[in-house]
């Protein structure tokens, strides 16, 4: 009677461990799917055409870099996560700087596409 008792318990003991490591897997696939549709939108809020007019231009900026900071709070991964602050801080810059001098264009364009492949990395 004492050892249906003890295996009873042994059962129970690992059907709890058992549950742990299958919560455990599905929180691993969960902030893995998280990680992937940020990812997707985040790269695809990337874009910025310059050529638009002033007030325009930093309107989208704004919403970009909202955005980026909406998606970074609910993305788990730390990599990811300062990718889109980082990217988010860029379109900052958007809103401040004089977008009608080309060469501060051309500047933030080169700054945007290495912080665009820092995100494509932290993201893989």
């Amino acid at each position: 009677m004492r050892l249906r008792g003890i295996a009873a318990g042994l059962a129970a003991v690992l059907l709890v461990a058992g549950c742990a490591e299958v919560d455990s897997a599905v929180d691993e696939a969960n902030d893995v799917a998280d990680r992937a549709a940020v990812c997707t939108e985040a790269l695809g809020l990337a874009d910025l055409n310059p050529l638009v007019d002033p007030e325009r231009l930093r309107a989208r900026a704004e919403d970009k870099e909202q955005r980026l900071r909406e998606l970074a709070e609910n993305v788990a991964d730390q990599d990811v996560k300062a990718s889109l602050l980082t990217m988010a801080d860029s379109y900052v810059e958007v809103q401040q700087e004089r977008f009608e001098d080309l060469g501060v264009v051309a500047s933030w364009a080169k700054a945007n596409a290495a912080r665009v492949d820092a995100l494509r990395e932290a993201c893989t």
